[in-house]
């Protein structure tokens, strides 16, 4: 006996959820960031953002063992650490995920026969809340909001997306850019508030209409609130929370982020030369394509070793050159203490804590 699927439009079984790393088991960056607030960024869990706008409030922002049974283990945990009583009207803390628009050509926006979304997830907080969740066109400008409420237990929330037919002139651009951004309002001064909820339908954005409704994740110190089981399909019903392989998730991840860390016994692996005795190179293939050509950012200290010579730490750092979307070249230079030209060596991190970074982030 076959049995027919509950949302007959959605996208099939398998890859039928459009957001990656909604489960939250993947932090190549770190588990934990104390003291945030005063700028945006990606912090922690891979593919989350928060986006900030002028607020006193602090937060610590982690992935946290705490997710629903059956569900994930994990989720995203935000610890208010201080309070923002005195809201300003240009102030907001947003999470936010961005999906490219290559991704989202399934839902046709923009033409007739545009389809409904369904944007589900576990929710929960130290209190009751009103939050707003903003599926936002990034490439129009274009938006829809939907309240939705919270508890100091794990509920699943069902939010319902009409179909954007616009003027049948405005798809989503079918390339490698940001074209859907999911925007989860905690936080807004009147510029976002003042208005009506936009939520029947979508439309150009107006800022006042983005976030009314709304409390405010600032309001206490004592504030925490947990999210996970984020997933958005076609189709006006929000079917089981898609389960997939920490590899799959973990290949996703890779194509806007790939970090190298250093271990305890001071080595990544990674192998190279020396173009001089006080410059090295190493070769670094990435796992994945990547989504653009990456930056590169290092944090901690690298040297270069041989086997017939440990040289000293370099004091000018290590640089990304000629980079590509499949790999790139590192370049090392500073202190001398290298063999002589052409000699190979050994990419050693000198403690446990460097990173070797690269962002191809939306």
């Amino acid at each position: 006996m076959t049995k027919a699927r509950t949302n007959a439009s959605a996208s099939p079984a398998v890859g039928r959820n459009m957001v990656i790393n909604g489960a939250m088991n993947v932090a190549q960056r770190s588990a934990s960031v104390a003291g945030l607030g005063a700028a945006t960024g990606m912090f922690t869990v891979d593919r989350w953002a928060t986006l900030l706008a002028a607020t006193a409030g602090r937060f610590t922002m982690s992935q946290t063992a705490d997710g629903p049974n059956g569900i994930s283990a994990n989720c995203i945990k935000l610890d208010c650490t201080t309070a923002d009583a005195s809201i300003a009207a240009g102030e907001f803390l947003i999470l936010e995920h961005q999906i490219e628009g290559q991704n989202v050509q399934r839902i046709g926006k923009g033409v007739a026969g545009a389809k409904q979304v369904t944007v589900s997830f576990y929710v929960k907080a130290s209190a009751a809340f009103d939050f707003a969740l903003e599926v936002f066109d990034n490439d129009h400008g274009r938006g829809c909001s939907k309240l939705f409420s919270t508890t100091t237990d794990w509920v699943r929330q069902e939010l319902t997306f009409p179909a954007d037919v616009d003027d049948g002139s405005s798809p989503f651009g079918d390339d490698n850019a940001s074209s859907v951004r999911l925007f989860f309002w905690l936080h807004s001064g009147s510029t976002f508030t003042s208005g009506t909820l936009q939520s029947g339908s979508f439309a150009n954005a107006t800022n006042g209409n983005r976030a009314a409704g709304i409390d405010s994740f600032f309001s206490n110190d004592a504030n925490n609130f947990f999210i996970t089981g984020v997933q958005m399909e076609v189709g006006p019903v929000a079917t089981e929370f898609e389960q997939e392989q920490i590899s799959t998730t973990l290949s996703k991840c890779q194509r806007y982020c790939h970090v190298i860390k250093g271990d305890e016994d001071d080595s990544t692996g990674l192998i190279g030369y020396s173009e001089t005795t006080g410059a090295a190179r190493f070769g670094v293939l990435f796992p994945q394509t990547m989504r653009a050509v990456p930056t590169f950012a290092l944090s901690g200290t690298c040297r270069a070793q041989g086997g017939t010579n440990d040289s000293a730490n370099f004091t000018g750092g290590l640089a990304i050159s000629a980079p590509n979307a499949n790999g790139s070249a590192l370049h090392l230079t500073g202190t001398s203490g290298l063999g002589a030209a052409d000699r190979g060596y050994n990419l050693q991190c000198r403690a446990d804590d460097t990173t070797l970074s690269f962002f191809a982030e939306l």
